[in-house]
């Protein structure tokens, strides 16, 4: 069955780029520098959320007295070292659908709890920017994903309404904003395997995004 929609929402991290774990190891190694063990479990439930969101988990899992903003800041510090020093590495199949979804004239957005500074910078490192209309930062919504603010405002800012967008998500608290915004998501895991919620409430789960283009196309 062809999937028809006028609108595809990216995420970034995880989804777009093969980031998330090399934050993951970024953020260790700053946390360490402080005294602390941040381990990959702690660092799962973090994923997809940002501002009072993220602290909120963050101090819950760290403690009261955890450096947040200081070791936030150096694990950013070492994040862009990496990349300046290896480059962004894609995920598998985002150029190849993001090339079909411009032939067939499907607006694209990125929706990502990253600030929109940082989201342009890294589209624009890839190459990849012309092939969206818009960006949508973590700071330009009140509450970060689980909440539906982001897809909506994304859908908003485009002209778009959610049952003409597809939402595309590698995490968890990405997949359950998109659904509670009322927008078909497709999940393609990154560093979390789905969870039931995802299995049963997701449009469909894949491997690679790939695995969308078939959707597209007869």
């Amino acid at each position: 069955m062809i999937l028809t929609a006028k609108f595809f929402i990216f995420d970034m991290d995880g989804l777009m780029f093969d980031t998330e774990r090399l934050f993951f190891e970024c953020v260790r190694e700053a946390a360490s520098l402080y005294g602390y063990d941040y381990t990959e479990e702690k660092y799962i439930k973090t994923i997809g959320t940002a501002g009072e969101t993220l602290k909120k988990v963050v101090i819950e899992t760290m403690g009261k007295d955890y450096p947040l903003v200081e070791a936030s800041n150096k694990a950013k510090e070492l994040m862009d070292i990496r990349i300046e020093k290896d480059g962004l590495p894609l995920k598998s199949g985002l150029l190849n659908l993001l090339g079909l979804l411009k032939e067939l004239n499907i607006k694209c957005c990125v929706a990502s709890s990253t600030n929109s500074d940082k989201v342009i910078e890294y589209l624009n490192k890839a190459g990849i920017n012309n092939y969206f209309c818009n960006v949508i930062g973590g700071e330009m919504v009140n509450r970060s994903k689980p909440a539906p603010d982001i897809f909506l405002k994304a859908c908003d800012e485009c002209g778009f309404s959610p049952s003409e967008a597809v939402v595309l998500e590698d995490s968890m608290n990405g997949v359950r904003a998109g659904i509670a915004a009322g927008i078909k998501v497709i999940c393609i895991p990154d560093i979390v395997m789905p969870d039931d919620f995802t299995k049963g409430n997701a449009y469909r789960v894949y491997n690679t995004l790939n695995d969308v283009i078939p959707l597209l196309i007869d």
